[in-house]
């Protein structure tokens, strides 16, 4: 097969645009020749393979070609023995014929701009060399942020994040490790620059003690509009109310609701876990209205060492006679 495309851009086989766009981004900044001036040479070669990785994957009809024929056969324009022609040929077996672009047009579109950091062509660059790019590209770039001259050009915007609510339940929070599908349609740049519609799944795994406010944010999933880099999308955490419990920081705190003679004689409080456990909390003092009992360790896991928890705490509402007769009254004050 010649060079293998897939590992220049270190992507899977199964690499969608988004995916090459991201790889070719990441890869044409380390390796474009302005950025290694003492290894130029080598990084032009290194930069000119990685744009010609990207045009080619990044192009259904000569990923197809290429899948089925190779670079050679790509790139000889010919198929081989017995090959039926390529695709997109016509019944006759015409070939395809490999046209490449330039690494420039490449970086210009993957980055906005044919000059990005503010810098014009290179005029002691000759005609082979396919860079119109100066030397001092990235040089001019940090004197143009400390406030030095020269002419400079506005790099490629990044659309403004999109934030959305992501309820979770208090169960789910508690026990963690729990995975939820987030279904998302986008608009992504097809090889002719045209935006498609898709649909993506996002994968979001929900960690023990995560708190109302928690952002799991997706780089650059927004829409892709030439020239602009994708906003990224952040989903907020917020919890579900509970029936029974609610949550204070890494306390639990739960209400019971209990009579006055269990205020006064005791009160054995049960109560259900997050996770499906029953507690006995057995209360032998006096039960006043502001009294808390509190049961170390059976809050919420603390996120930063989800092997350790909050308290729970139990709360009392006691629920005073409307009423009492004389003997009731008379009895009362003989015991207290």
């Amino acid at each position: 097969m010649g060079v293998d495309y897939f590992k220049v851009l270190q992507v899977d086989r199964s690499a969608n645009d988004d995916e090459l766009k991201k790889a070719y981004r990441k890869l044409a900044m380390k390796w474009h020749p302005d950025k290694n001036p003492n290894n130029k040479k080598d990084a032009e070669a290194k930069f000119k393979q990685i744009s010609e990785a990207y045009d080619v994957l990044s192009d259904p009809q000569k990923r197809a070609v290429y899948e089925q024929y190779g670079e050679e056969g790509l790139k000889n324009q010919a198929p081989p023995p017995g090959g039926g022609g390529y695709a997109g040929g016509s019944d006759g077996g015409a070939a395809f014929h490999f046209n490449p672009r330039s690494a420039d047009d490449i970086f210009s579109e993957l980055f906005g701009s044919a000059r990005p950091f503010g810098m014009g062509s290179d005029p002691r660059a000759g005609p082979s060399s396919g860079f119109r790019y100066g030397d001092d590209i990235f040089a001019s770039l940090r004197a143009a942020a400390a406030g030095g001259g020269g002419e400079t050009s506005i790099p490629a915007k990044k659309d403004a994040p999109i934030e959305r609510q992501f309820p979770c339940s208090l169960e789910d929070i508690y026990k963690g490790n729990t995975t939820k599908k987030m279904k998302i349609s986008r608009e992504v740049l097809d090889s002719s620059g045209r935006p498609r519609a898709v649909e993506e799944i996002l994968t979001i795994d929900i960690k023990p003690g995560w708190k109302k406010g928690t952002k799991i944010t997706f780089r650059e999933k927004g829409n892709e509009q030439r020239g602009i880099i994708p906003s990224d999308l952040s989903f907020i955490v917020d919890e579900k109310p509970h029936p029974v419990f609610k949550r204070d920081g890494n306390d639990l705190v739960v209400v019971h609701k209990i009579s006055l003679v269990e205020a006064l004689t005791g009160y054995t409080a049960h109560v259900t876990t997050l996770d499906g456990r029953t507690l006995s909390v057995p209360v032998n003092c006096v039960i006043s209205p502001t009294y808390e009992e509190v049961v170390k360790g059976e809050g919420m896991p603390i996120p930063k060492d989800p092997s350790r928890k909050g308290n729970l705490r139990i709360k009392f509402t006691i629920k005073f006679p409307s009423k009492l007769t004389s003997e009731q009254k008379l009895g009362i004050k003989r015991v207290l």
